[in-house]
């Protein structure tokens, strides 16, 4: 009865609903005409739910983030290994340092857009035919880079392959395809870890290519690996969005003579990709970055952390010359990021337990859904100044030891990446569905600042404290914003509910989702007690009109911008 109810409610619209067939109908869903939508019965989350992402098994659910590991992991590596050739670039076209690292500037701030423009695409024609367009033209365009004969052309090959990236907003929607919000942080850890991990696989290997190389293997690296990466994608793994998948499973059905459709197959392709649809899609992400107060915030907190931490890692050539190291040793360097980065991941198990524990405890307590979330990260967040202050007064130079700055710097990594997990899993809980767009915000802020910052930060180290240089001033500065940034962790904590009201888009999907599992749970009170079907459904916490539904498609009930 739910879906009947739910067109009653939403009659005579045409795109989402639960209508009778004749049984003889003909056309295809592309060749329906207007008076076709009122006769066919649309598939419903509820009515396949076990045959949808969430009730894969785990271990080909792992083998999906095992995949998604590796393209973010080439996606950010992508990003850092360029620097590397910045000095062989800068000796063939004979621009100056600051103009060869343009190509790494350009990239990052095209990077931030391409995570908005890619995003809603992934929402609307799934996830799998985006990521591979993606990595395709990312590939591509390494090649003008890599055979460059002047420097406008590596500009060129750099901006349009910073566009390509689809970045990790899409790979983590694909995490709310395969976990409800209640066991999803697991998953949404692990990628995360990849993407900071990969900004750091860069230089570790640039290093080594930077000391025994030409500069265009910092380029040809990226294209090998980036080429292989795509291989695996696409022949492990399968389709995960929910309303791509419905329409899979309807086609099926009806060769089984069940007349069902997917959500979009009834929406002919000229309505669908309008210019008007088009634009609503790509303006998506941008509208919830600027008018979702949960989007923005967490967004600007992550962005600003991680330009804090970007500017703190120009200072390393600089630092440890003092020590006499070299292209290899500057690259060694960067594993105590690494490690703090992996001890980070690792501390979030028992802080998941706890908040998984909570939920369970508390299912009616926003705060314990929502806001709880963010709690490891009262205790993390601080490791940014204490880091940032640290390496400040120990990269003094001899005879102070090298080996201080390296703790310190291990002590940033588990900042950054708690900041980076915490506001992420926050997001997609409340976003869920549509948490690809929401994610990209995330994305667009880090990159973007990144961006800006490259070309200027390291003036900014070798003017700071100038004519004799002393470092320590300028990664003190960095401490003092990062102090003010800290203080932000606390407000979002406390004041989440606050942002979560005045976030339109995110109080529309939790009232459906809460609508969602209320029917499911007096469904299942009136159903077989060992079904495993009524099990499933009652376990899901997704509203099924929100991923069923074409967002912003005439008729459908999905929340509205």
């Amino acid at each position: 009865m739910e879906n009947e109810d739910r067109v009653e409610d939403s009659a005579p619209r045409r795109a989402h609903g639960f209508f009778q067939t004749t049984g003889n109908e003909k056309s295809t869903p592309d060749q329906l005409e207007d008076s076709d939508f009122e006769n066919k019965k649309i598939l419903t989350e509820d009515e396949c739910y076990e045959e949808l992402g969430y009730c894969f098994p785990s271990w080909k659910k792992w083998m999906i983030i095992s995949v998604i590991f590796l393209v973010q992991v080439s996606m950010n590596f992508n990003t850092s290994l360029y620097s590397n050739g910045i000095d062989g670039i800068s000796e063939e076209f004979g621009v100056s340092l600051q103009g060869a690292r343009c190509g790494a500037m350009i990239y990052l701030i095209t990077y931030a857009f391409g995570c908005e423009l890619w995003a809603p695409w992934s929402e609307e024609l799934g996830r799998k035919p985006i990521l591979q367009l993606s990595m395709f033209l990312t590939n591509v365009w390494q090649l003008p880079v890599a055979l460059a004969p002047n420097f406008a052309t590596i500009m060129v090959g750099r901006t349009f392959g910073g566009l390509s990236l689809a970045g990790g907003s899409v790979t983590l929607g694909m995490v709310a395809d395969l976990w409800e919000s209640d066991t999803q942080q697991y998953a949404v850890a692990c990628v995360v870890f990849s993407s900071v991990a990969g900004s750091v696989f860069g230089p570790l290997i640039g290093g080594f290519v930077q000391k025994f190389m030409d500069w265009r293997w910092t380029i040809w690296i990226q294209l090998i690996f980036g080429g292989f990466v795509q291989i695996v994608h696409l022949l492990i793994v399968p389709e995960t969005r929910t309303t791509i998948m419905l329409g899979q499973i309807a086609k099926k059905r009806r060769k089984n003579g069940e007349e069902v459709y997917g959500p979009y197959e009834v929406i002919p392709w000229k309505e669908r990709f309008s210019v008007r649809e088009i634009l609503i899609t790509w303006i998506r992400p941008f509208h919830m970055y600027l008018t979702e107060p949960i989007v923005l915030t967490l967004s600007l907190l992550s962005g600003f952390s991680d330009a804090l931490i970007f500017m703190f890692i120009q200072s390393f050539s600089l630092v440890y010359a003092q020590w006499g190291f070299g292209p290899i040793g500057v690259a060694l360097s960067f594993l105590p990021i690494l490690v703090g980065y992996t001890l980070a991941w690792l501390s979030f198990y028992p802080a998941i337990w706890r908040n998984q524990a909570e939920r369970k405890a508390k299912p009616d307590d926003e705060r314990a859904q929502y806001e709880s979330r963010l709690w490891w990260l009262l205790y993390t967040a601080p490791c940014l100044p204490i880091g940032l202050i640290g390496f400040a007064w120990t990269s003094l130079g001899p005879p102070v030891h090298w080996m201080g700055t390296m703790v310190f710097a291990a002590i940033v990594g588990i900042a950054n990446y708690s900041i980076y997990m915490a506001t992420i899993d926050y997001m997609v809980c409340a976003y869920g569905p549509y948490s690809a767009s929401a994610t990209g915000g995330n994305g667009f802020s880090r990159d973007i600042l990144a961006g800006i910052l490259t070309v200027p930060a390291t003036p900014f180290f070798e003017n700071i404290g100038a004519p004799d240089r002393n470092l320590e001033y300028a990664s003190t500065i960095l401490f003092c914003i990062s102090t003010v940034l800290v203080a932000s962790v606390y407000v979002i904590y406390f004041y989440g509910p606050v942002l979560r009201k005045r976030s339109p888009f995110a109080q529309q999907l939790s009232q459906m989702e809460g609508n969602a599992h209320n029917s499911r749970r007096a469904s299942a009170v009136d159903s077989k007690p060992n079904s495993r079907r009524n099990s499933a459904v009652a376990a899901s916490r997704r509203a099924s009109a929100a991923a069923a539904a074409p967002q912003s498609r005439r008729g459908s009930t999905a929340p509205q911008f």
